[in-house]
């Protein structure tokens, strides 16, 4: 009898394990797929933020949604690994390994995992965290396109989403690539909404803010106009400006009293600019200020809001240069912008006589600046009727209240029918102001409140003279 020989040639690792535990083959699907091995095929890749990843996965959702394509979506299960260094398409069409068979290495099938990721206005996408698309599209050689992140990567902060594109040719890999890119342009998800951007990563956080008509905003006779021509009207001809060589980028500066109303005409222009990404610069950090003004270029038209300016941009003489780094950097994002770009940067202060003549005296950085000021009386009469709306209101004569209010806020005269009503629901429902209310309203803010209380809301002139209340 012949001895019994062993031929490592016959040996397949595949038959130590049991039929019902035998891994997916997606090499042989890819394969399948591709109709040629893929070991010989072009991998184009391309790398996309983190952020980018509710965009990349629109573009990817609308191939595999058009009725003309053939789109199977594989799970990917990887080996020890990979889960630490990232799984890549080469991975995968690599001939297997024992190593990979009992799960040290390579790459299964397995489940699509998705990440609900925020897109704005309360809504969230289902994002691949990681899968295997066998793209078929009507008239055009298959494809196979790898998503997948690096894990390694995530744990730094500064994870990226990868896109591995396999086609037969490699200019088809990379119009696929292309098509992609145009498509995050055109369908950006970040496009029109309220921002600000995140310390996870350097990404974008979404903002909700209350829409703000324009008749909330109580400002003297032509001077909201004025903001309008300046910020609305010139988005509206934008791209005539643009056609006749005039500048869009531009700054403007609102700056007055604390509580006039500053933020809240900011608030408006945002709510009328629909079309327009707001980015709020809510970080004092020299980076904020790099990512803040890169995603104003990204998603133009756009308007960038920096509140109380005078914060990193106060005059370097004076400023012992504690901020000058961060105040250098904002020049010069303002100024690396080209004139083309529809940029508004819309500025506020309480302290415009501390900001840096770089910043505020020097044309195309900022192109008009505006006073704020403290409600006259017609203004204050007018307030009392927006902050009265919603109220059931007795009162005998408003006018010694408007009168009373001489050198108040916005935010003051707020306060007062706020006051007013807690007073009046004390008295049972439903609520009526009354004049007793009203005076006690008065007397909690100019009197109990004391110096602080009308300071905070921005009325520290409003109150007490030798001869009694000041006069309007």
């Amino acid at each position: 009898m012949a001895p019994n020989t062993f031929n490592m040639g016959d040996f397949n690792p595949r038959d130590l394990l049991p039929k019902d535990l035998m891994p997916k083959d997606l090499r042989q699907k890819v394969y399948d797929h591709m109709g040629v091995d893929p070991s010989t095929l072009t991998i184009v890749s391309e790398q996309f933020e983190k952020y980018n990843h509710p965009n990349l996965q629109l573009a990817l959702n609308e191939i595999s949604e058009n009725k003309d394509n053939q789109v199977t979506v594989l799970g990917l299960q990887s080996g020890f690994v990979n889960n630490i260094t990232g799984t890549s398409l080469k991975d995968i069409i690599s001939p297997q390994s024992f190593a990979s068979m009992v799960g040290l290495g390579g790459v299964k099938e397995g489940s699509v995992q998705y990440l609900n990721m925020d897109i704005g206005n309360g809504q969230k996408l289902a994002c691949v965290q990681g899968a295997l698309y066998l793209i078929a599209e009507k008239g055009k050689e298959n494809m196979v396109v790898l998503l997948r992140q690096n894990s390694m990567m995530d744990f730094a902060g500064q994870s990226a989403i990868n896109l591995d594109v396999m086609a037969k040719e490699r200019t088809t890999a990379e119009k696929f690539v292309q098509n992609i890119q145009k498509n995050i342009r055109l369908k950006n998800v970040y496009r029109g909404k309220i921002l600000s951007t995140s310390n996870e990563g350097g990404g974008l956080k979404f903002h909700d803010l209350p829409p703000v008509t324009r008749d909330r905003i109580i400002l003297p006779d032509g001077l909201l106009k004025r903001i309008e021509r300046q910020t609305i009207e010139a988005g509206k001809h934008s791209e005539a400006l643009k056609k006749a060589n005039r500048k869009l980028k531009r700054g403007i500066l609102l700056h007055g009293r604390p509580g006039t109303g500053k933020t809240l005409t900011a608030m408006y222009l945002a709510s009328e600019m629909k079309e327009r990404t707001v980015i709020l610069m809510t970080g004092r950090g020299q980076g904020a200020i790099e990512s803040s003004c890169r995603f104003a270029r990204w998603l133009e038209p756009s308007m960038v809001v920096i509140e109380d300016v005078d914060l990193i941009a106060e005059d370097r003489a004076t400023q012992q240069g504690c901020n000058t780094a961060i105040l250098l950097e904002l020049l010069n994002e303002m100024d690396g912008l080209s004139d083309d770009v529809d940029v508004l940067f819309f500025l506020t202060t309480n302290r415009p006589e501390v900001l840096e003549p770089a910043l505020a005296a020097r044309p195309g950085r900022v192109d008009q600046a505006y006073e704020i000021p403290l409600p006259d009386k017609d203004c204050r009469k007018r307030l009392f009727d927006l902050y009265i709306k919603g109220l059931q209101v007795e009162v005998a004569d408003m006018d010694p209240y408007i009168k009373r209010t001489q050198g108040a806020s916005g935010a003051f005269i707020a306060e007062i029918m706020r006051k007013a009503a807690l007073f009046a629901a004390a008295d049972g429902e439903p609520i009526v102001v009354k004049d007793n209310h009203m005076d006690e309203a008065m007397h909690e803010l100019l009197v109990v409140g004391g110096t602080l209380t009308k300071s905070l809301l921005g009325s520290s002139e409003i109150g007490f003279t030798p001869t009694g209340f000041k006069d309007s």
